[in-house]
């Protein structure tokens, strides 16, 4: 079992930056990867960034060069940064866990407002 636990969500303006945070209750070395969704209304959940327990990362296109995940190993948390949020980016976010099964977090609202 892993528990996740996300905070950091908001109301933006358009071109405004915040960073999301998601601890998880197991150490880092024993999830295969941990990863940022969204799903906004009426659309499909989907994948906005990730990085593996070896450090590799990948990104929506839709996000490359604006938003950015790291993670502190010492305390479990795993970040995620967006700076240059568009309307678009309006969605709930969610933290994901591969441990190897998905695990989720509750989801934070980030709204951004044009």
């Amino acid at each position: 079992q892993v528990q996740l636990v996300e905070s950091g969500g908001g109301l933006v303006q358009t071109g405004g930056s915040l960073r999301l945070s998601c601890t998880a209750s197991r150490s880092f070395s024993s999830i295969n990867a941990m990863g940022w969704y969204r799903q906004a209304p009426g659309k499909q959940r989907e994948l906005v960034a990730r990085i593996t327990r070896a450090g590799s990362t990948n990104y929506a296109n839709s996000v490359k060069g604006r938003f950015t995940i790291s993670r502190d190993n010492a305390k479990n948390t795993v970040y995620l940064q967006m700076n240059s949020l568009k309307p678009e980016d309006t969605a709930l976010y969610y933290c994901n866990a591969e441990a190897p099964r998905y695990y989720w977090g509750q989801g934070t609202q980030v709204t951004v407002s044009s």
